[in-house]
């Protein structure tokens, strides 16, 4: 993947800069302390991914983010947490709160990696991994039941397993790396597996697993859709 670094702290540059050298499948395209040259650079020739501190003179991370090529990913780094939720508004790959550890910035990258596959690759992956407290867990798509988002986290809740794999993960993440044909997001905080489904009652509660999902309003109509494709007349 190509990368920048955005960010108007020289240290903090000189340290990502370190970090994306030590990782093989990063290529750094350049680094910049002002965030008006970075927007520049990137509309000429845009970057897979961009590592982008939020608070910064001129123009503002969250502010530049809204700016990037609809292709280009973001991982933001900051000194200040509170900014976290912001980071949803622009479906971060990930929030990076500084001082920054690499193994912090290399499961970020790996998160990246999991999103931006080609679209070839990730129709039907078997199984993929996440990192839960501090190790890659492997999941089977087969194994999997059903994802919940709590803020900053998501929950994988799989068939083989009584209590759910906890990793630090967005939504959108997820959505991006499960394939379209067997899996929906139902609700702002579920995505379920749609051959998992035992029952839709009438409420357009569905029954996977141990839990009843609501399908909300937002996503109502893709999901009576497929209902409607499979509805035995």
């Amino acid at each position: 993947m190509t990368c920048i670094i955005v960010d108007d702290e020289p240290l903090a540059v000189k340290l990502l800069q370190s970090f994306v050298e030590r990782t093989p499948d990063l290529q750094l395209m350049g680094a910049y302390t002002d965030s008006v040259e970075a927007i520049a650079a990137l509309r000429q020739e845009p970057s897979d991914l961009v590592f982008l501190d939020i608070q910064m003179p001129d123009m503002d991370g969250m502010e530049l983010a809204h700016l990037l090529p609809q292709k280009t990913r973001i991982i933001f780094t900051t000194a200040f947490k509170e900014y976290a939720y912001d980071s949803y508004e622009v479906a971060a790959i990930d929030f990076l709160l500084k001082p920054i550890r690499y193994n912090k910035f290399l499961a970020a990258v790996e998160k990246a990696k999991a999103v931006m596959q080609p679209a070839s690759q990730s129709l039907s992956p078997s199984s993929f991994f996440i990192r839960v407290d501090g190790e890659l867990r492997q999941i089977q798509t087969d194994d999997l039941l059903y994802v919940s988002g709590m803020k900053d986290y998501v929950m994988f809740y799989l068939q083989s397993q009584p209590k759910p794999l906890i990793t630090h993960m967005t939504m959108k993440a997820v959505e991006d790396l499960l394939p379209t044909d067997r899996f929906m997001r139902v609700h702002r905080s579920y995505i379920v597996a749609l051959d998992k489904i035992r029952s839709v009652d009438r409420n357009d509660c569905i029954y996977i697993g141990n839990e009843i999902i609501h399908v909300t309003e937002a996503f109502r109509q893709p999901f009576q859709q497929f209902l409607d494709d499979r509805i035995v007349k």
